[in-house]
């Protein structure tokens, strides 16, 4: 039987993040993806034109209505988008005791547009994070949830631990956004950091590479595997797509990795 994996998370009407993105990604794995839709955004390659919010009230009933029939063996969760969101999501996690939780703490879109509202920052810490297998935030984002400005390696630690003290049973946090030529991402499991490196690929064609990558790391975890070998994996899968984009960009802006394998 398949694995099952549902993505929580807002649609990216240009299909390069967001929901449209996590099923790809799921497809891609060999598991079933159902979606849970948070807010709908009227996007593309360059800007995010505007965001409809769902209610939270039918944030809850498209849990209820999935969990219920089919059931789910890990979830990634991306776009909430407000703090009434963010509860309702929490609650039922814990109310189903649903595993394998992979969160992306979707702040800022790839443009620079905002996509959470700031008071649901606070509420994420609170409710969301103890729910965490993984936590996947960017540096801005690792900022943010830390409190302190990032500028290398050791912050990245102290920052990965401040994180991790949220509730998370482990923090990865992203190192793409540094100028530097290898690419270091920072795995922090309460005892060990682990460190992830690739060659840097100098590209603007990035568009919902952290979407991408906690959906694989959710659709690894449903199978079994350990938090380490699903990064690892994960990891691989995106730096193919980013190279794939760059031979095959969509749009005038920042091109989506979400494109059908070669």
């Amino acid at each position: 039987m398949f694995k099952r994996v549902l993505t929580i998370a807002g649609s990216d009407s240009g299909g390069g993040a967001g929901i449209q993105a996590d099923l790809k990604a799921f497809e891609n794995m060999g598991v079933y993806g159902m979606s849970v839709i948070t807010a709908v955004t009227a996007q593309n390659t360059q800007r995010v034109l505007d965001v409809y919010q769902l209610p939270a009230e039918f944030v809850g009933k498209q849990l209820d209505a999935v969990i219920k029939d089919i059931g789910v063996d890990a979830v990634k969760i991306g776009m909430l988008g407000n703090a009434e969101v963010v509860k309702i999501v929490a609650s039922k996690i814990n109310y189903y005791k649903l595993e394998n939780v992979v969160l992306d703490p979707v702040m800022v879109a790839t443009s620079g547009d905002p996509l959470l509202a700031a008071d649901a920052i606070e509420v994420i810490k609170d409710y969301l994070m103890p729910c965490a297998r993984i936590v996947t935030p960017n540096r801005q984002e690792a900022s943010i949830l830390s409190g302190m400005a990032l500028s290398g390696l050791e912050s990245l630690k102290k920052a990965g631990q401040i994180i991790y003290d949220l509730g998370p049973a482990g923090v990865l946090i992203k190192g793409g956004d540094f100028e530097e030529t290898t690419v270091t991402d920072l795995y922090y499991d309460g005892n060990d950091f682990y460190q992830f490196k690739a060659e840097k690929i100098w590209t603007s064609h990035t568009h919902g590479t952290g979407c991408t990558l906690s959906s694989v790391i959710a659709a690894c975890l449903a199978q079994g595997m350990t938090e380490l070998d699903a990064t690892k994996i994960a990891r691989e899968y995106v730096y193919k797509k980013i190279i794939l984009a760059q031979n095959n960009p969509l749009g005038h802006g920042s091109a989506p990795i979400s494109l059908p394998s070669k």
